[in-house]
């Protein structure tokens, strides 16, 4: 292994996750299936490491001189094709499907695009799982409940395809240089995919000001006497607020609206 310091790179948001209690509690969190891993970010590799162990791994890096680091430091791996680099933007590469199999997700993700790569990964239809490390705050956001402050769209999205867990709290220590902020392990567990982005676009109405009520909200784009007889359809409290509704609720009222 090569272990000439690498300095992060402000611009790809890197973090290096050093503590190998955390790496490794990662890899036990897993789900046990076939499917094959796909990481994106690998970095300088230290999650990679314990991944090939387990199973082959499609590995996703947009900094070209870390792709030519892990080319060497897992040349092996790659030569018996328990690993495969690729070199470029993600996004970039990702049309319907990352990959043409399934696949579970697991990775230390850059924080400046985690909630886009997460929300990608959603509508994947090979991607059957995400273990991912985030900021914690964006973790709450995807893993929440009904009646949780932090309760938003992202959770209700989340809840439409699967189910949502924090599986590890990790501190701004377990990482080399240490972010600002605390980071969380998230385990998502789908069961189907995004699909319907007019039912997101309501989403983002009724939760653009989550202090006002559901209804305030709505009846900037929608019509609000025809709201006002869906409320009274779905018996709903004209004061609720955005985060006090299931996410069923939410699959009837867009039918309605």
């Amino acid at each position: 292994m090569n272990n000439e310091r690498v300095e992060a790179k402000k611009k790809y948001g890197q973090n290096f996750l050093k503590d190998e209690s955390v790496l490794r509690k990662i890899v036990e969190a897993m789900p046990k299936s076939d499917n094959k891993i796909v990481e994106i970010g690998p970095g300088l590799g230290d999650l990679t490491k314990f991944l090939v162990k387990v199973k082959s791994v499609e590995a996703f890096e947009v900094d070209t001189d870390l792709c030519k680091r892990l080319n060497i430091t897992f040349k092996d791996e790659i030569a018996t094709k328990r690993l495969h680099i690729h070199c470029g933007d993600v996004l970039e590469a990702w049309q319907s499907t990352l990959v043409d199999e399934p696949y579970d997700l697991v990775a230390n993700l850059p924080y400046y695009i985690a909630t886009n790569i997460i929300l990608k990964a959603l509508a994947d239809p090979m991607c059957k799982s995400l273990l991912v490390m985030v900021q914690l705050e964006v973790a709450q956001k995807f893993a929440a409940e009904t009646g949780d402050k932090v309760f938003s769209g992202l959770s209700v999205i989340t809840q439409s395809v699967g189910t949502a867990s924090i599986v590890i709290d990790v501190p701004p220590t377990a990482f080399d240089p240490m972010p600002k902020v605390d980071s969380a392990v998230m385990l998502i567990q789908k069961h189907s995919d995004r699909s319907d982005k007019a039912f997101e676009d309501m989403l983002k109405v009724a939760f653009a000001q989550p202090r006002k009520t559901l209804l305030k909200n709505l009846s900037s784009h929608y019509d609000k006497t025809k709201l006002l007889e869906i409320f009274e359809q779905l018996d709903l409290s004209l004061t609720i607020r955005p985060h006090q509704l299931h996410t069923t609720d939410y699959h009837q009222l867009y039918k309605k609206i």
